[in-house]
């Protein structure tokens, strides 16, 4: 029997006039330009955020709509601590309030929060809602939307490493089951399908630190939009875009 996640992937593909294997099962955004967004209206960069919080929102809804099974977003990396303090303070309670803002379009539309990252930097009150949201939408069993909070994806690989080594040394783990497999299952991200589109906003052509081991085969998307102007119709143009790859994953085809 076709699951509602297939007829939702379908019925998407249909409308795209792309093949259904075209979208994505696991979506990957690294959101981008939100204080640059700001200060091109001659606002605050925390202005940028809050309407980057809005679009979070939107981007959550559709994907839901049109059958992401995965969605990950790059909230905040560890490099971000540099910003000052103001920034930093404005992001945190920004965190706090969105967390418990979401639960209720998470509950509705059956999403289940996952945290990517360390959450011993957090303040006590970002650390709590997280933990909360997660919590309640623990048996949601629609979309899983990964949250990279205090992300960075050497910190991920060095943990699940510190992991596989303390597991191996308790004779939990044989030295001949250590393997990619292995370091894969340790990770924030384990079991799930790696990325099939990577989408950065605000036109860097960089990876900042984010699912290293994951976008090993990943197709990438670079726009100009900044994240406060990316919609429904900037995603579908992703989409659109890679259907239209052919993805080898280092097959040669003639």
């Amino acid at each position: 029997m076709e699951s509602e996640l297939e007829r939702k992937r379908k019925k998407t593909a249909e409308r795209l006039h792309i093949a259904i294997h075209g979208v994505p099962r696991h979506l990957a955004i690294i959101m981008d330009g939100n204080g640059r967004w700001a200060i091109r209206r001659g606002m605050h960069r925390v202005e940028g955020h809050r309407q980057g919080a809005r679009i979070v929102e939107l981007i959550v809804k559709h994907s839901v709509k049109i059958g992401i099974e995965y969605l990950t977003i790059y909230a905040f990396s560890m490099q971000n601590w540099k910003r000052s303090k103001q920034e930093i303070a404005f992001l945190m309670h920004l965190y706090a309030e969105y967390l418990i803002k979401m639960r209720g379009l998470l509950m509705e539309d059956n999403v289940r929060l996952v945290h990517l990252g360390r959450t011993n930097e957090l303040p006590r009150t970002v650390e709590m809602e997280l933990a909360e949201t997660v919590n309640i939408t623990s048996d949601n069993t629609g979309m899983v939307l990964g949250f990279a909070l205090n992300y960075a994806s050497r910190a991920e690989i060095t943990d699940a490493i510190k992991k596989i080594v303390e597991e191996y040394q308790t004779g939990e783990l044989k030295l001949d089951s250590i393997d990619q497999q292995c370091l894969g299952d340790h990770l924030g991200t384990a079991g799930w399908c790696d990325p099939d589109l990577l989408i950065r906003t605000s036109g860097e052509m960089r990876m900042s630190n984010f699912l290293l081991w994951q976008i090993s085969h990943t197709e990438f998307f670079v726009t100009d939009t900044l994240w406060p102007e990316f919609d429904t119709y900037e995603l579908e143009k992703a989409i659109k875009t890679y259907a239209k790859r052919s993805r080898r994953l280092g097959a040669y085809v003639s």
